[in-house]
């Protein structure tokens, strides 16, 4: 249902029961999916691959061109999945050259005035709290969780579950299933609130307690840590997937516990 006041080019590709609120503008080159609402003032700008059951909030921007100066007008998308939402005044960038499009996962939930850069994949069940930032080429994962006004550095990654306390600065990667706090960012514990909430088992939280304490609380350099890891704890698809986060990591992991004194 299209408001008379919005603006639809003919050449966006819109299914029958999206909800269109008055002055939104959808550009050309646009696909909408069933069910999803579109509120006032926002914009779909070319490119922009929109799943179904979305609700996007007024004054959104999504699929603008990068902010990069190496851009040359590529044709590029963004593309958001099924069930998400974006709340007010969120900016969202298409891709460059470098991965041609800028992605966030199923059932999202970005909260007012975050802004996704360029070439960023970000994973399903993430929530992002206000004025979130992600500069451009950075992966996210699966139920991750950014506290209000955290700031991550291009070509950072988060991994599945970790969660990043307000007011961050995020200038090395983040490893699966972890806490990360304080300034520079460190761990600090394992997410056991949100593995708990999403049906880890004591004893699995256990193992990856495990593990994190071989890796952060030992005194171990990491290269260390991973030979000790992978000589001495079980393997199971939690241990593999943190130690594949470390070797593939090309920032480096943030550090352990950080001692004021």
């Amino acid at each position: 249902m299209n408001q008379p006041l919005a603006y639809v080019h003919p050449g966006a590709k819109i299914a029958k029961n999206v909800v269109i609120e008055p002055f939104a503008t959808i550009h050309n080159n646009v696909v909408i999916g069933e069910g999803t609402w579109i509120g006032s003032n926002v914009t779909i700008m070319e490119g922009a691959r929109i799943g179904k059951n979305c609700n996007i909030f007024p004054g959104a921007v999504i699929s603008a061109i990068p902010q990069d100066l190496k851009f040359k007008d590529e044709e590029t998308t963004t593309e958001i999945g099924d069930n998400t939402t974006i709340r007010e005044c969120v900016t969202i960038n298409r891709g460059t050259i470098d991965r041609m499009k800028t992605v966030i996962g199923k059932n999202c939930l970005i909260m007012a005035y975050c802004h996704i850069a360029h070439d960023c994949i970000v994973g399903d069940n993430c929530i992002f709290s206000n004025n979130s930032t992600l500069a451009g080429h950075i992966n996210v994962g699966d139920f991750v969780v950014l506290a209000g006004m955290t700031a991550v550095h291009q070509f950072c990654s988060i991994g599945n579950h970790a969660f990043v306390t307000g007011g961050s600065l995020v200038r090395k990667d983040v490893p699966p299933y972890v806490k990360g706090a304080r300034e520079p960012l460190s761990y600090v514990g394992i997410n056991s609130v949100g593995l708990r909430r999403r049906g880890f088992t004591t004893e699995k939280i256990r193992e990856i307690q495990n593990i994190y304490r071989i890796l952060y609380q030992k005194n171990y350099n990491n290269s260390q840590a991973v030979e000790i890891i992978e000589a001495e704890m079980e393997a199971t698809h939690e241990r593999d997937e943190i130690l594949q986060f470390i070797k593939d990591s090309q920032r480096g992991i943030m550090k352990g516990y950080y001692n004021t004194n």
